[in-house]
């Protein structure tokens, strides 16, 4: 596949979810998975499988699929493998770190948080403060969904000591100015703290030039197995205290925020995952991405609301919108029905869905790179059907 045009019958062949001829537009809640995957988590169980720190061949291999999945992911996020930790979700990792991290705050120190958020990003933060007396500060949202920097800047004080936020919305596809919000919160002397699982299956991620502190991510949005997956800057790494049992070793720096046995079956699919992304390129996706993405917008009936972004400018394809005089859960359903993949409700970006005034949520449809152009044709007929 050439740097900048997908081959999306190659790509599809290699899902074998797609043959069901349903269209798959809840990749935001978890992707499809190329058989690669597939392979690779049967491969390990059928012909690996071992715990770690014996002397036998299984539990090398074992040894070594663990340091490849690190390598791996350093080379997805941008990092080193010793800043890699593995979990069981973002959300179980972003609890795990933020507490690790919480060991070095005091009471009325202040943490801000956006109304983007997806709850991972927003709960443990919450749960620290009813535990130490924190400051949860909101960055707000404008009416079209985008973040309000100045807001954002304007609650920042000699008290902050993070700034969590998104790389890309769950909810309405939003991407914010991450550089700036970067700068705002260094500036500040607090941790950026990113939550990158929406928008690690769009684009390419690179900690060092993002300049984030903390990013966690979930491979089952980018093709791959259900884990989480976190980037931790090794200063920060070496210099907390894990919450972790006394014989777990502390090397490599990011293991030592990995409680229990590993999944090692899901980090033989994480590396599939990847070398899949890779195969295909970011260039191609993106390309293709948002050629469906202004193929949606400029098709969506007009009883159909979008909230968020009107182009595809400043966004990724994933857009909530409702039906006039339907619910979100009814739309759904008659979608669902026709063999199209939607999701409804809040999808856990519960400050998003309060700012809209929207109590029963929205619908949710979210393009990835298998999706088609006859696909967005069939969703967009649908609606228009139901209209």
């Amino acid at each position: 596949m050439s740097a900048t045009a997908l081959d999306l019958t190659a790509a599809r062949s290699r899902f074998p979810a797609l043959a069901s001829g349903t269209a798959f537009f809840d990749g935001p809640g978890g992707t499809q998975v190329p058989e690669s995957v597939i392979q690779a988590i049967g491969d390990y169980l059928r012909d690996s499988n071992a715990n770690v720190g014996g002397e036998f061949e299984r539990s090398r291999q074992t040894e070594a699929l663990i340091a490849d999945a690190r390598a791996a992911s350093a080379g997805f996020l941008g990092c080193s493998p010793e800043e890699i930790a593995f979990g069981a979700s973002m959300t179980s990792l972003n609890f795990s770190l933020t507490r690790a991290a919480a060991r070095e705050l005091s009471p009325g120190d202040e943490v801000v948080v956006t109304r983007l958020d997806h709850d991972a990003n927003v709960s443990p933060w919450l749960e620290l403060a009813l535990d130490l007396g924190l400051t949860i500060r909101f960055a707000e949202i404008r009416d079209d969904c985008t973040l309000d920097l100045d807001h954002l800047a304007g609650l920042l004080s000699e008290r902050t000591r993070v700034v969590a936020f998104p790389l890309a919305s769950n909810a309405v596809g939003t991407v914010p100015d991450a550089a700036e919000i970067v700068r705002l919160a260094h500036g500040a002397g607090a941790l950026a703290w990113a939550d990158a699982v929406h928008y690690a299956p769009h684009a390419p991620i690179d900690v060092g030039a993002l300049g984030v502190d903390v990013l966690i991510c979930s491979p089952y949005k980018f093709f791959g197995p259900h884990l989480g997956l976190a980037f931790g800057r090794s200063e920060l790494l070496a210099r907390w205290r894990p919450y972790k049992v006394r014989p777990a070793a502390d090397r490599p720096l990011g293991h030592r925020y990995e409680t229990g046995t590993l999944p090692h079956e899901l980090l033989a699919g994480l590396v599939a995952a990847i070398e899949y992304v890779d195969s295909v390129g970011f260039d191609a996706i993106q390309r293709h991405e948002r050629e469906l993405g202004e193929r949606f917008l400029a098709g969506l009936p007009a009883d159909c609301r979008l909230y968020g972004l009107p182009t595809m400018d400043g966004r990724v394809p994933t857009f909530a919108f409702t039906v006039d005089g339907r619910s979100p859960r009814q739309v759904a359903g008659y979608l669902g029905d026709r063999g199209i993949s939607v999701a409804y409700g809040n999808y856990y970006a519960l400050e998003v869905m309060q700012r809209l005034r929207l109590p029963e949520g929205a619908v949710r449809a979210g393009v990835v790179h298998y999706n088609t152009a006859e696909e967005v044709d069939r969703l967009l007929e649908a609606l228009a059907e139901r209209a």
